[in-house]
């Protein structure tokens, strides 16, 4: 009886931590954007974040969602991937709502120009689904026609990790150019590390293949020197130079 007791106990409290954990997986990517997103309706000013980090969550999670047809891995994480290409469309719409109202003057741009010199910075959101809606006929066409080839598939799935893995390598670039981290959540920037950190931990302890442990240990080093910027540029700030133009209109990646 006490055996039974304990199983009738512990069979529903496994399947609710199992349920619990698929949760957090699938929900936890988009929690260091929520407050980035706060601070950005907040100011109405999205210079300080990079659309660049969208453009490469979105091609990360669209290559795995490819991957997934070629080799089934766990439901949560195909989850996560739909659910982290909705955020990223979330943001890319509020960031490029306050870009054109803060640029009334400037040259509109889209998508059907094919402008390399202005890609991934147009003038309307229906531009950036037009390009991600492109990247995915084009990949999954690609992936439709190889998918019988077992190197295609193993190498579609290190694209999509690796792509990953340079997630914070367009807001680094975008303050060391600004010579600032004015605008960016440092939260947003906590919460990348700390995830990246179990994350890589979880690879290494449970023997995960090579290229997901070195991705992973990738991006704890970029998210590392993202933080290291912020502590530097908070100690020296960068002076303003006479007739500069405020921070505000200065245009991000």
């Amino acid at each position: 009886m006490d055996a039974a007791g304990a199983d009738w106990l512990l069979v529903p409290l496994q399947r609710l931590v199992s349920w619990g954990a698929a949760g957090a997986l699938v929900f936890g990517g988009v929690v260091p954007y929520i407050p980035q997103y706060r601070d950005i309706r907040r100011a109405q000013n999205a210079d300080g974040f990079s659309t660049y980090v969208c453009l490469v969550l979105l091609v990360a999670n669209i290559l795995r969602i490819l991957f997934w047809f070629g080799r089934h891995f766990e439901s949560p994480l195909l989850w996560q991937s739909i659910v982290m290409i909705l955020t990223m469309l979330l943001m890319l719409k509020l960031c490029t709502e306050l870009r054109v109202v803060n640029e009334l003057h400037v040259r509109r741009r889209s998508f059907a120009d094919f402008d390399p010199h202005h890609f991934w910075h147009w003038s309307s959101f229906s531009d950036y689904v037009q390009c991600v809606l492109a990247f995915t006929g084009v990949a999954g066409y690609i992936t439709y026609l190889c998918i019988d080839s077992a190197l295609f598939v193993e190498t579609l799935g290190f694209l999509a990790v690796l792509t990953e893995a340079m997630l914070g390598v367009p807001q680094l670039y975008r303050n060391h150019r600004h010579r600032s981290t004015e605008g960016m959540s440092v939260k947003m920037v906590l919460m990348w590390t700390s995830g990246d950190t179990f994350k890589t931990a979880y690879f290494l302890l449970n023997g995960a293949p090579l290229q997901f442990s070195v991705c992973g240990l990738l991006q704890v080093l970029v998210d590392l020197a993202i933080l290291g910027q912020a502590y530097a540029f908070a100690r020296h700030p960068q002076k303003p130079a006479p007739h500069a133009v405020h921070p505000a209109s200065a245009k991000a990646l």
